[in-house]
C-alpha cells in the first residue's frame, strides 16, 4: 500500500528533524537556526522586513525544558507556529503576522 499525502507529509517532517539532529536525536541551537534558514527563508525574510528578528530568541522560546536542545515535540511546536502563520496568510493576513511566536 502506498503512503497517503498526509502520511508522506508526516514522514517528511520526521526526515527534516533528523537532518538537523545530533546523535542524541535532538537539535542544538546552531542546527535549529540552520534548519530555519535552509527551509524557511521566505518566512524569515518577511519577519526581517517587518523588523522582527525571529531567529533572535526562537530557540529559547521553544526549548521548554531548558536543556539547550530541541527535542521532537519542541520541534513540532515550532513548525506549528510557522504553519499557523502560513495558514493566516492563506486567509489574507500578512506574512509573519506574529513573528515572535
Amino acid at each position: 500500500m502506498s503512503e497517503t499525502e498526509a502520511e508522506a507529509s508526516v514522514i517528511g517532517i520526521i526526515e527534516l528533524f533528523h537532518k538537523y539532529t545530533g546523535r542524541d536525536d535532538m537539535i542544538d541551537k546552531p542546527g535549529l537556526l540552520k534548519m530555519l534558514q535552509d527551509n524557511f527563508p521566505n518566512f524569515l525574510a518577511a519577519c526581517d522586513k517587518k523588523g522582527t528578528d525571529y531567529l533572535a530568541n526562537v530557540f529559547e522560546k521553544k526549548d521548554k525544558n531548558r536543556d539547550k536542545k530541541i527535542d521532537f515535540s519542541e520541534f513540532l511546536s515550532l513548525l506549528g507556529d510557522i504553519a499557523t502563520d502560513y495558514h493566516k496568510q492563506s486567509h489574507g493576513a500578512p506574512a509573519c503576522s506574529e513573528g515572535d511566536q
